[in-house]
């Protein structure tokens, strides 16, 4: 069946990708993006393949924006059948060194707007009783990772998030969460971290220096080891978790995603034993 389906932050990377690739299954896809100057890539990315996509402007840190572009959907289409919650960025930084306008952006494109972008489009799948939202988490939302306190932080609250919300509107209403949690994508997402970086100082000079130069090292070489997946790769992941009839609450993406997190997940790869536990406790 067609589905409606509303992605965010694909202008590039693993936003555009499942665009596409929706698009080519024949899904009805709205590509959505904060800047719309930078919808070339996507425009070509379609036209290779011959498929349409609706591409408009989306702004996740702006309310407004979001609610224009979701009642317009839904004025021609009549429903969003899928959320995906691809927007994000990433941000090294200490505690010490960050200042509080750089956490509030953190925060605020990592997990408020996920909260936005849901809550726009909730009264709608809940009129439906059906749905399904999907959030672009990380592993990063699982286990805390050095100089990513504050975007692990936003994970973290995605994850609670989200957990909380498949404990009762699930059951109720008949829509699926899942946070799906990358190992590591290659794509524009690290050069936008190292461009943050810049932008803010750069590396600075002080005791810290040496266990970041550290961590930037060892990520190069992950990259170079090829642990880091494409966007096609996630993508794949990402419209299989789409397609099942009881879709997981939690999915990572690759062996090394799974490995990385498995002290927290082995028990409930899925997070379903969770979320009937805390169901049975608190509503059966």
């Amino acid at each position: 069946m067609n589905k409606v389906i509303l992605v965010t932050g694909t202008s590039t990377g693993l936003g555009l990708t499942l665009a596409v690739k929706l698009a080519k299954q024949g899904n009805t896809v709205y590509a959505t993006m904060r800047d719309l100057n930078k919808a070339k890539s996507i425009r070509e990315a379609a036209a290779a393949v011959d498929v349409t996509l609706h591409i408009k402007q989306l702004d996740v840190q702006k309310q407004q924006s979001i609610q224009t572009c979701v009642d317009e959907i839904i004025q021609k289409e009549g429903r969003i059948d899928v959320l995906i919650n691809n927007a994000g960025a990433g941000y090294v930084r200490t505690t010490e060194q960050s200042t509080e306008e750089e956490v509030n952006w953190v925060m605020d494109v990592n997990f408020h707007g996920v909260v936005r972008c849901t809550k726009a489009v909730l009264p709608h799948m809940r009129k439906a009783k059906s749905g399904h939202i999907i959030n672009i988490s990380s592993v990063g939302g699982l286990v805390g990772q050095p100089f990513n306190e504050y975007y692990c932080a936003a994970k973290f609250a995605v994850e609670g998030y989200i957990e909380s919300l498949a404990t009762y509107v699930t059951p109720t209403f008949g829509i699926h969460f899942t946070n799906v949690e990358p190992g590591g994508i290659t794509s524009e997402f690290a050069n936008n971290v190292m461009e943050k970086i810049s932008a803010t100082g750069g590396i600075l000079d002080d005791e810290y220096r040496p266990i970041l130069e550290k961590y930037m090292a060892g990520a190069a070489a992950r990259s170079k080891e090829g642990l880091y997946q494409t966007p096609a790769a996630v993508a794949d992941v990402v419209i299989k978790c789409m397609q099942t009839d009881k879709p997981p609450i939690r999915q990572r993406t690759s062996p090394w995603a799974e490995n990385f997190t498995r002290f927290k997940t082995e028990s409930d790869p899925t997070g379903h034993k969770q979320n009937e536990q805390v169901f049975n406790q608190f509503l059966a």
